[in-house]
């Protein structure tokens, strides 16, 4: 009386094409990875190089900021070290890639 009577439905029409379809389904998924690669990827890539290319240029006498901020002037230069002077006979030694930033000379004094 108050119910209604329910019916099954049909069975949906079976997709054609369905190499087309699944190419389709990943295109997306393609182009957000082309997308990530050119706004994440590339450009860190190249902070690396940069950075890299800065350490490996690094010379006795230039000024550098380390990691934890501290500026000071090469003394020694080592495979894997620098000898950092920041005040007149202390040095540290840190790692090179702890150099974040070679600075113009004459800032430090």
């Amino acid at each position: 009386m108050f119910i209604s009577e329910a019916y099954a439905q049909t069975a949906p029409a079976a997709a054609s094409g369905g190499a087309e379809s699944s190419l389709l389904s990943l295109a997306p998924l393609a182009l957000m990875f082309v997308v990530l690669y050119f706004i994440m990827i590339r450009p860190q890539m190249k902070k690396q190089k940069e950075h890299k290319a800065m350490i490996e240029a690094l010379a006795k006498g230039d000024e550098v900021v380390v990691g934890g901020g501290v500026i000071g002037r090469v003394a020694k230069l080592g495979e894997t070290f620098v000898h950092v002077e920041v005040a007149n006979g202390v040095e540290l030694q840190v790692q090179r890639a702890a150099v974040v930033q070679v600075l113009p000379k004459g800032t430090f004094k």
